[in-house]
């Protein structure tokens, strides 16, 4: 099932997309649903089926849901260590050993503050010159780390305030328009294995495109589920909220962000993710 959310009767209000339309499901937000259904003990696609509407609506996809919580990985993939071990000037500095290690690089994203969804301006800080893309896949979480669905998402990072001090990392991440969500939510039981997906991401300037390049999940270097663990380890998220997987698509300094740059994010099975850049004071 493909779910998300619309503006309907002036209401954000969460819908099932058939195509290019959607069936929205009245007073109901996707967390309305996600809570709905586990204190009625009904599974997600057969609730929202239910309460669908018959009539199919023509709608703007707003961001599928408003996440209490983002959380995200780091070194997950080869590409990302190697990239950032590199900015160390060590040959094996702690960015390599967290890759290798059992226990993830897992922090704070931030909240739905912080998040944007399809067509939305994603942020460049005022105060970096080296703001990037970061392609990802991200999990829909239920209560105690239940995967309920997919999406797509952009960890956008300001990877020179992180360059001068690791330390300056929840300012490189958390910031106003960081992290945009879309297009749709992906229930599992459609998507299957999500390490089969290949993922990629182009940057326009202009209408000339300045980076392209593609991952493929199985080039995660961690199962999914056990990223889902080590998050919930001492720290019982609130159903609703996002865990972002990491990224293996590396946008080097030459195409940082600038006002105005259009980023897409796709995977086939999921759909097209598209944000254009400004500013954040």
């Amino acid at each position: 099932m493909r779910l998300g959310q619309i503006k309907w009767r002036d209401a954000v209000t969460a819908a099932i997309f058939e195509g290019d339309s959607a069936r929205p499901i009245p007073s109901h937000t996707v967390r309305d649903l996600i809570r709905r259904s586990e204190i009625e003990g009904i599974p997600l696609e057969q609730l929202a089926s239910g309460m669908a509407s018959p009539h199919r609506e023509s709608a703007t996809l707003l961001a599928p849901i408003h996440p209490p919580e983002v959380w995200a990985c780091g070194c997950t993939y080869t590409a990302s260590a190697t990239f950032r071990n590199g900015e160390q000037g060590v040959r094996e500095g702690f960015y390599a050993q967290v890759h290798k290690s059992s226990r993830p690089e897992i922090f704070f994203k931030g909240t739905r503050r912080m998040c944007v969804g399809p067509g939305d301006a994603i942020g460049i800080r005022f105060d970096s010159k080296f703001t990037a893309p970061e392609p990802e896949l991200a999990a829909v979480l239920g209560s105690k780390g239940r995967i309920l669905a997919y999406t797509l998402a952009n960890d956008v990072s300001a990877w020179d305030i992180e360059r001068e001090n690791p330390l300056y990392l929840p300012q490189s991440k958390m910031y106003a328009a960081c992290c945009a969500l879309g297009p749709v939510l992906v229930t599992v039981d459609e998507l299957g294995d999500p390490h089969n997906l290949e993922l990629s991401c182009t940057v326009q300037r202009d209408g000339n495109v300045i980076f392209s390049g593609s991952v493929s999940v199985s080039k995660l270097t961690r199962k999914i589920e056990d990223l889902v663990e080590y998050l919930m380890r001492a720290n019982p998220v609130p159903a609703g909220s996002v865990l972002l997987t990491g990224t293996g698509i590396i946008v080097p300094e030459e195409a940082a962000l600038a006002p105005g740059d259009v980023v897409s994010i796709k995977v086939p099975e999921i759909g097209e993710l598209v944000n254009t850049a400004a500013i954040v004071k």
